[in-house]
């Protein structure tokens, strides 16, 4: 089976500084995929390498088997990447409908929005400006935008961030009625959530991969409770 995002060899350099060194990564049609390790082991970069933000220094990225390493993040959304950021970036003066119409474009915006209006339980929200919702709702409205071009694969720059149990209950119950098709990575802190929603766990430290395997492996996991939280279980205290 075609992964529907592969990287090999990863890497990223500020002179000297290497941010990200080396890193492997196979995301399959329909896998939903967690990334964690301590602040600044390289998740977000790699995020932006992977969407087009960021341009790798060396290594080669892949989706649905088609090179798109030297493509921008622009055409990288045009063939099927949606992504979010870790601070929900949507357009404030427009309304919250407004927004997934413009995320999904003039052909299908208005199918799209009352689709993603209604999974993401912001139907009664549609005329209001996207500035004038509070964080969690934002957060969903940002999913929402990400999902309305119908990307292949979906990648999530802290999704929880911010958010009460409340508000990230109701954002893991939106992820978990996804397409089963599509191919989901987030970047996550929230190790409670990575649990809940990940069948995969990927552990970066210093920039490379430490670890990979099922939440339940990587809790337990020596190698990485050593380097990741000075020996504590991963299922009692989650990383900040």
């Amino acid at each position: 089976m075609t992964a529907a995002l592969r990287a090999t060899g990863l890497a990223r350099r500020y002179g000297r500084l290497s941010v990200v060194d080396g890193v492997d990564l196979i995301l399959a049609p329909g896998e939903r995929q967690a990334l964690i390790g301590p602040n600044g082991a390289g998740k977000s970069t790699v995020l932006g390498l992977l969407a087009g933000n960021v341009r790798p220094t060396a290594g080669r990225i892949l989706l649905a088997g088609r090179d798109v390493t030297r493509a921008g993040a622009q055409r990288r959304a045009r063939l099927g990447i949606g992504r979010t950021f870790q601070t929900p970036a949507v357009f404030a003066s427009l309304s919250v409908r407004d927004n997934i119409r413009l995320a999904a474009g003039c052909s299908s915006g208005i199918r799209a929005a009352a689709g993603h209006l209604d999974a993401f339980g912001l139907t009664g929200s549609a005329a209001q400006p996207a500035g004038a919702l509070p964080h969690g709702r934002r957060r969903l409205l940002e999913v929402a935008m990400a999902l309305a071009g119908e990307p292949g694969v979906l990648l999530l720059d802290e999704p929880a961030a911010g958010l009460s149990d409340t508000e990230a209950g109701a954002l893991l119950d939106s992820l978990r009625r996804l397409p089963g098709r599509l191919g989901v990575l987030l970047v996550e802190h929230n190790q409670e959530f990575v649990r809940a929603f990940a069948d995969t766990v990927t552990v970066l430290h210093q920039g490379r991969v430490l670890a990979r395997g099922t939440p339940a492996g990587i809790a337990a996991d020596p190698a990485v409770l050593d380097v990741y939280l000075g020996g504590v279980p991963l299922d009692r205290e989650a990383t900040q």
